[in-house]
């Protein structure tokens, strides 16, 4: 009987474990799938490690306009600013610090972090973006004949603006087509080609106008000519939660041995739910559900002869929301210039080498 038991534990402690070895393989060659590819396409990366210097340019435009009979449109951003950092590579890892160069102040200062993660079947970018209070006007349209030009580049620092988020998508032509190649330099494309991309995403969105502010500068600058802002410029604590699905297509183009030109676009149909309020309006007339298109467009240049690296880049987001009595709209992105270097060659290259 002891033996019938003993032999019995065996047998379940066998199958269990071999249970996990298959469990474990399966996640194993589900995260190699995340990175296979047809070499003939794409050359992977022959080494383990990174380090690149990035000068990083920054951009904001927000919008506003009121809808009506007389509709009026102010647009704010601030001053571009450069900044500079070192990034350091391991495998799929990339993490780097960028700072900004001339005077910095501190009563200035954004709070940002993007992070985006490329691999050859799905790609993930996150983002965290406050405004600081440096923004400048830079366009207004205040009714016809209202001559708005002493109000351009005033620096008005009554807007605040955040954005927290991520988005998520799949590249469908991920064995020819590489991502990385235009955007983390972590492969090398080969031969030409494209793929179609499918995503999701979520974003939480606040806005918050100081309009009594707003007017006072108007004041100031036209005098005589002043006119009152309409009460659909006068936003105050908004606050929107903004579900989407996007799709797009992406083509990188090799026009000459280790050159590499990248460009996407993705539109994103959203759907955005609202709290807030306008000034002389209840909160409850205020609070939407509606459907918007925002985009996001990617485009680089880059070289790449697997030991050395440079290129340039530039991302584009675009955030639309639209209420019957106001609209709004925020491009925001990053232009990047980079040069880096690869080291420590990876062992299957070694022996390669050797050969």
């Amino acid at each position: 009987m002891v033996t019938f038991f003993t032999s019995y534990f065996m047998i379940l402690t066998s199958s269990a474990q071999t249970d996990s070895v298959r469990h474990h393989s399966l996640v194993r060659e589900t995260v190699r799938n995340f990175d296979r590819f047809d070499t003939h396409f794409i050359e992977p990366q022959h080494y383990v490690f990174t380090v690149m210097l990035q000068v990083t340019h920054n951009y904001d435009i927000f919008t506003l306009r009121s809808a009506g009979k007389e509709p009026q449109s102010i647009t704010f951003s601030p001053d571009m600013k450069m900044k500079i950092g070192p990034y350091f590579g391991w495998k799929w890892f990339f993490a780097g610090y960028t700072f900004e160069l001339g005077n910095i102040d501190l009563s200035h200062i954004k709070q940002q972090l993007d992070f985006s993660i490329y691999s050859s079947q799905i790609g993930i970018d996150l983002f965290y973006r406050r405004t600081g209070n440096d923004y400048k006007l830079r366009d207004a349209y205040l009714g016809k004949n209202v001559y708005t030009q002493p109000l351009e580049h005033k620096p008005f620092s009554g807007v605040r603006a955040g954005i927290t988020g991520f988005n998520i998508y799949y590249i469908f032509n991920h064995k020819r087509f590489s991502y990385p190649a235009a955007f983390s330099q972590s492969t090398q494309q080969k031969v030409s080609c494209g793929s179609w991309m499918a995503g999701m995403g979520y974003t939480r969105n606040s806005l918050d106008v100081d309009h009594q502010r707003l007017q006072h500068l108007v004041d100031d600058c036209l005098g005589n000519n002043t006119v009152p802002l309409d009460s659909g410029l006068m936003i105050r604590n908004v606050s929107y939660d903004d579900f989407n699905i996007s799709g797009g297509y992406a083509y990188n183009w090799v026009f000459h041995k280790n050159w590499l030109f990248a460009a996407s676009l993705q539109g994103a149909l959203c759907y955005k739910k609202s709290e807030g309020d306008a000034v002389g309006n209840s909160k409850e007339g205020f609070d939407f559900q509606n459907v918007n298109l925002d985009g996001i467009g990617r485009f680089g240049v880059v070289y790449n002869n697997m030991r050395w690296y440079t290129g340039a880049n530039v991302i584009v987001h675009t955030n639309n929301y639209h209420k019957p009595r106001f609209r709004t709209n925020n491009t925001f992105g990053s232009m990047n210039v980079y040069i880096g270097y690869n080291f420590g060659l990876k062992k299957k290259y070694r022996r390669d080498k050797q050969k």
